[in-house]
Formats: C-alpha cells, structure tokens, sequence
C-alpha cells in the first residue's frame, strides 16, 4: 500500500479537500469544481484512490464499490438528520471484537464480507465523532459547496472547509457588496 501512496503522491489529487475523518473523507468523494459536480467513486479505480488515501490496504472491487458507495449515502442522510436507518444497516456488517492478549486488552473491527470493511469503518468512525461531539460535524457554509469537515477550531465556530478557497470566496462577495451598494 506504501507504494500506491507514493504513486498517487505524484498525481494531482482530484479532490479539493482530504484529511478529514475516514466518514467525511467519504462523504468529500463528492465535489464541485469548475467543471461541476465530480464523483471519485464511480469507478473500482476511483475506489482504489480512496482506499489508499486512507491508509486501507484491502483488494478493492465492484462489490466494495457499491459498499462503500451505499455508507456514503448512509452516512449522508445520517449527519443531514434524515434517517439512521440505513446506517445501522452497514453498520450490521460488523462489530468490534474484544478479547484478551498477552500484551493487553484489544479492539478489533470483525466484518462479516470482506467487501463491507471499509464501508463499516467509514459508518463506525461517524459514530466516533457523533458520540464526542455531534455539533462538530459540519458542512462548508458556501452555497455552492458539498464538503463537510470536523471542527477542530478551539471555539467550534468554524464555517469553512477552507478559508483558501470557500471562506475567501464569501469575503470577496461581502467585500464586492459593500463596495456596489455602500448604503446596504
């Protein structure tokens, strides 16, 4: 998987916005950009890239494909308030096992089909960040933007996936206002 690593490091990352928690690098799969909406998981390469952004070094396939695409909108319509339903149901695909090591206490993720693993620990990790703190969970205050980021901001006010991009772009339109329409 190391090598993977490197060789995406060389290509130009497609997505605008990584680093995020395993549930939201999953739901930032999807973007805007000049061109429009983008998907990255269209494809089993498009999961491949995924997989190895993360770290996961599993066989990737058209069946975890459509996994991993199924959690995406799992946890969408989870952190949007709509229905959990369909994030319990990935989350039936697996547990985590405890047991007793001669180095100590251990956790594991034990999933049932190969396939649903990374979609699992995708649905998990979003139960992770709503148990520590459910109003950290966020999407980019920019109309015209889909990504969501964890607010790690010392206050938790933070609006933007980015200042660079989303929140610049909201200064220069309040800037432009004032500039067009001074008495507003």
């Amino acid at each position: 998987m190391t090598e993977l690593r490197q060789l995406l490091s060389s290509v130009p990352v497609p997505r605008p916005h990584l680093g995020e928690p395993i549930a939201l690098d999953l739901l930032n799969t999807r973007w805007i950009d000049a061109g429009g909406p983008q998907d990255l998981l269209t494809d089993v390469a498009g999961l491949r890239r995924w997989l190895a952004e993360n770290d996961l070094a599993v066989e990737a396939d058209a069946p975890m494909l459509r996994a991993v695409v199924a959690a995406r909108e799992a946890i969408l319509r989870t952190v949007r308030g709509e229905s959990a339903d369909d994030l319990n149901r990935v989350l039936e695909h697996g547990r985590i096992r405890r047991t007793l090591t001669p180095a100590g206490p251990t956790a594991e993720p034990d999933v049932r089909h190969a396939e649903w693993f990374p979609a699992w620990l995708a649905a998990d990790n979003l139960l992770n960040l709503l148990a520590a703190a459910p109003d950290r969970v966020k999407q980019c205050a920019h109309p015209n933007c889909v990504l969501w980021f964890h607010d790690t901001s010392k206050n938790g006010t933070r609006r933007w996936h980015s200042m660079a991009t989303c929140g610049n772009r909201a200064k220069a339109t309040r800037h432009y206002a004032k500039k067009t329409h001074p008495d507003e």
